[in-house]
């Protein structure tokens, strides 16, 4: 009998382990659980297996009790591993468990198969990595470079996309990560009205860089945040770096360090970002022509803003919005 009640909606498995980091498991639950169709029908449905159905350990003072086995996995569109204990140390999971690793091969060529935080060193250890641009909690890189130093790592994004792989950095990133799937699955308003009810940002800037712990800055330095704010209110002026630092009364050598350290990433690249994830929502929720949209997004020219959009999306604006809006 399918673990799936309802062919219609997407199957989501999510493998629970022994040390299971609970945040993980239940915030794939939480966020995929709240995306709705305009008729209010769930888009999802989710469950939880484990390699033997029955008590999990989790990562606090509780248990799970799991119902469905491994035949979930080969049930799903969509698997989601979380952390747990096994993760950590030196070399997780070398090798692999044999009845994880038959687990894993239950799940079908088709489905999207996603790791948060650790959960990178079994898909790893499966040889489900190999020529993907990975990404793990910043702890554990050195660790995940040693044991797969054929694997491309980024430390420094919250998550990766691969197609049919992706990764997430840590715990919350898996939020990011989930609402991106959803995103991709449905479009930008569907992500964003589960982000509204989960009380969170549906893109946050900047990668895990910000997050590991550096010096203090010294007293008195202002910050990059009021420079970012007047650029997004300006991309259709095509702002640039020596203007941001400018505006934030900065020497373009400090400005650059400064916004590094902030946000994770260089002016450059943040300012990048903006400019496509103004073009996708324009994109998704305007019927402004493709040449309207490149100059308000600060590309400029439409065939500027298709150049960026085939290099970073793999897509041109036409069939963007055409897959976002199902326009013909």
């Amino acid at each position: 009998m399918s673990v799936f009640r309802h062919p219609e909606r997407h199957p989501v498995a999510v493998l629970a382990r022994q040390g299971l980091l609970s945040f993980e498991a239940a915030a794939v639950h939480r966020l995929f659980g709240q995306a709705r169709d305009p008729d209010g029908a769930p888009l999802y449905e989710v469950r939880t297996c484990a390699l033997e159905p029955g008590p999990i350990r989790a990562d606090a003072d509780f248990r799970l009790l799991v119902d469905h086995g491994p035949e979930a996995l080969a049930q799903a569109a969509t698997v989601v591993l979380p952390a747990a204990d096994e993760d950590y140390g030196e070399r997780p999971h070398d090798p692999l468990s044999p009845d994880l690793a038959a687990a894993l091969e239950l799940i079908p060529a088709t489905a999207r198969v996603a790791s948060i935080c650790t959960g990178a060193f079994v898909l790893a250890a499966a040889g489900m990595l190999d020529g993907c641009r990975v990404t793990t909690h910043w702890r554990s890189v050195g660790y995940f470079r040693a044991m797969y130093p054929h694997i491309e790592l980024d430390p420094d994004v919250l998550y990766t996309d691969n197609g049919r792989h992706l990764t997430a950095a840590g715990v919350a990133s898996g939020i990011d990560l989930c609402l991106h799937m959803i995103r991709c699955d449905h479009g930008a308003a569907v992500a964003n009205e589960v982000a509204r009810g989960t009380v969170v940002p549906p893109h946050r800037e900047g990668g895990q860089a910000q997050y590991i712990r550096r010096p203090l800055p010294e007293p008195g330095r202002a910050a990059t945040a009021a420079a970012r704010t007047w650029a997004l209110e300006h991309l259709d002026e095509q702002p640039g770096l020596r203007q941001m630092a400018d505006h934030a009364a900065m020497s373009v050598r400090t400005f650059t360090r400064r916004f590094r350290d902030e946000t994770g990433l260089s002016p450059g690249r943040w300012l990048a970002e903006q400019r496509l994830d103004l073009a996708k929502h324009l994109l998704e929720g305007s019927d402004l022509p493709v040449d309207r949209i490149a100059e308000r997004a600060g590309f400029g020219t439409g065939a500027s803003l298709r150049l960026h959009m085939q290099q970073a999306l793999g897509v041109t604006p036409g069939a963007y919005r055409r897959t976002f809006r199902g326009t013909p």
